[in-house]
């Protein structure tokens, strides 16, 4: 890939962040509804385990996740989707969407690679309702003592609260997904995505 299609200064990416259940999918189903592509993080980490024959479950995604970024570091991830966006950038698009930018290692090295294309928009929700949520979700459910052990882990072992905190944007989803959706929307507006 040449540089200068990095530094093209229509470029843009939108890296959605948030805790676990908090509307991220939702907000990126949006996003990919209206034609931007996305890179998925947790795709990484999938596609990998399928490589080394390890079955997809909450609690071996939890323990491969922690493991790969301790044998592999942080940025393992990270870099993955970074070859993936300048692919994607090389072939042509201008708008790029990032699903489940985890950590704050994975935020400074995609800052570095894409200087001046990067916003980060959190998607956040009451506790309780979050909480709530995931446990009703279709794809991988999981009860209370999981979705807390989930935080903590998101939040001690993958410094998830970084990227949430340091956000550019934020859309609150206590409501319908109409509402988010609409929020998400004046986010484009805004940024000019």
């Amino acid at each position: 890939m040449d540089e200068k299609d990095v530094k093209d200064k229509d470029i843009k990416i939108l890296a959605v962040v948030g805790m676990s259940g908090s509307g991220k999918s939702v907000v990126v189903d949006h996003l990919t509804s209206l034609g931007f592509p996305k890179v998925y993080f947790g795709g990484m980490i999938l596609k990998e385990m399928e490589n080394r024959g390890i079955g997809i479950t909450p609690e071996n995604e939890k323990k491969f996740r922690e493991m790969i970024r301790e044998t592999e570091g942080k940025d393992w991830v990270v870099l993955q989707v970074v070859k993936e966006v300048k692919n994607l950038i090389s072939a042509g698009q201008k708008r790029i969407v990032l699903d489940g930018l985890y950590t704050w290692t994975e935020y400074k090295i995609l800052k570095k690679e894409f200087p001046g294309k990067i916003t980060v928009l959190s998607v956040v929700v009451d506790k309780n309702l979050r909480h709530g949520r995931v446990g009703k979700r279709a794809e991988r459910p999981l009860n209370t003592e999981e979705i807390q052990e989930r935080d903590r882990s998101e939040i001690e072992n993958l410094e998830k609260g970084g990227p949430i905190a340091i956000a550019d944007y934020y859309v609150l989803n206590n409501s319908t997904v109409e509402d988010l959706n609409n929020g998400v929307d004046e986010v484009l507006k805004k940024i000019e995505f």
